[in-house]
């Protein structure tokens, strides 16, 4: 089962004691400030977690597997994610 939103803020609301309103108003503008900063093209490093790295594909063929017809896929950007050596050594005991 996937951790979602909801699932992360009920864990935040308990911990913390806060309302869900306040709970909810800091996830959303963590996340908002998350997209924001990757849409500028910006890495994301969060000690201790991982590097949410922002990085740029260059165009190349590619071919539609339907048709067997062949076209150029154009450059794109793409999010990767490394994680640090701490949460590596958590899941890799």
């Amino acid at each position: 089962m996937a951790l979602t939103k909801t699932i992360i803020a009920e864990r935040i609301q308990e911990k913390l004691h806060l309302s869900r309103t306040t709970t909810y108003e800091i996830m959303e503008e963590f996340l908002e400030i998350m997209k924001e900063t990757i849409e500028n093209g910006e890495d994301i490093m969060i000690s201790g977690f991982g590097k949410f790295c922002v990085n740029n594909k260059k165009a190349r063929k590619g071919r539609n597997p339907a048709t067997n017809e062949e076209m150029t896929l154009p450059a794109r950007k793409v999010v990767t994610f490394k994680c640090s050596g701490k949460l590596r050594d958590l899941i890799n005991p």
